[in-house]
């Protein structure tokens, strides 16, 4: 219930689009744009053509949130802030951004069947779709690392929370001791797994990959 409640009020969100044309991706934009297309047949067999762009470093400014535009066949046709939830045909357009980029970009049928909407091949997402094609395994092991590094800062973000708010004054450590971190990193090592993990977010960003407690923790 709580979830249909959210997706009618994303729907209400949505403000028509002006028709300008869709400009097309420049290289420099890698970091801060995210391009998406989607291809739908009509009944008489036309194809229709879907674009979701994203300017990561552009907000309203009224809520400071990122505004994710919808174009139709190339021309303007709707803009929502995000998370945003676009009608379009045989079912709606989904979009939803987290701190590193998209971790939702898909076309869900009325029947609720899922799609990953395809990025942009000069996109840092599509170009991230290109070496998954091309080399799958990889594409596997870089995966696997995004995750191994975020789970190491999960970890000691953990250690260190524990640490604080054991010695905290008037703390829990009257009932449960004082804890101390087996790993203390020096400021650089902070540091430098602040941008590792950083980078592992990146990545699975990149890939529309998301997950609250690993992902969501690393924001």
């Amino acid at each position: 219930m709580f979830k249909d409640l959210r997706h009618r009020r994303a729907v209400q969100r949505v403000r028509p689009g002006d028709g300008r044309a869709l400009k097309r991706f420049r290289w420099w934009q890698m970091l801060s744009r995210a391009l998406f297309y989607l291809r739908l047949m009509d009944d008489d067999g036309r194809q229709t053509v879907y674009a979701v762009d994203i300017r990561h470093q552009k907000h309203s400014s009224s809520s400071g949130k990122v505004i994710a535009h919808l174009y139709l066949d190339g021309r303007h046709h709707a803009e929502s802030t995000v998370p945003a939830v676009f009608p379009v045909q045989g079912g709606t357009v989904e979009v939803r951004a987290s701190t590193f980029g998209l971790k939702r970009c898909h076309y869900v049928t009325a029947d609720k069947a899922e799609y990953p909407l395809a990025p942009d091949p000069h996109s840092a997402e599509g170009r991230r779709a290109r070496l998954d094609r091309s080399h799958p395994a990889l594409s596997r092991w870089i995966g696997f690392l995004s995750v191994i590094v975020l789970a190491i800062g999960l970890g000691l973000l953990i250690l260190q929370l524990t640490e604080q708010v054991t010695r905290a004054p008037e703390g829990v450590a009257q009932y449960v001791g004082t804890f101390t971190s087996p790993i203390d990193l020096p400021a650089w090592g902070n540091v430098v797994l602040g941008f590792c993990t950083v980078a592992a977010s990146t990545e699975r960003a990149l890939r529309l990959r998301y997950h609250w407690l690993l992902d969501g923790g690393a924001g």
